[in-house]
């Protein structure tokens, strides 16, 4: 079994930044890809960014330029960089562990909120 657990969101104003973090448990040997996705009442979960075990990353064109995923393999954790944050960043952050042969393991998410 892995666990995940998120931490680092909170409240903030847009132009602002905030760091968030992934940290996985467990049986993280079977780890693949990680990442970033979000939600709103009003949205499906979306892709925010991935990144593989050998550092190849993929993100959302709404936030290329913006964002920055990182990862230690050595702590099992993840990051998210998020500057010029926007209103439309607003969301409940989850984190995602891709696993192998197991099904892929969530996060508890961490909101995010972005006032004008």
């Amino acid at each position: 079994q892995v666990q995940l657990v998120e931490s680092g969101g909170g409240l903030v104003q847009a132009g602002g930044s905030l760091r968030l973090s992934c940290a996985a448990s467990g049986s993280t040997s079977s780890i693949n890809a990680m990442g970033w996705y979000r939600q709103t009442s009003n949205t499906q979960r979306e892709l925010v960014a991935d990144i593989s075990t050998g550092g190849s990353t993929n993100y959302a064109d709404s936030v290329k330029g913006r964002f920055t995923i990182s990862r230690d393999n050595d702590k099992n954790t993840i990051y998210l960089q998020m500057n010029s944050l926007r209103p439309e960043d607003t969301a409940v952050y989850f984190c995602l562990a891709d696993l192998f042969p197991q099904n892929p393991v969530w996060g508890q998410g961490t909101q995010v909120t972005v006032s004008s």
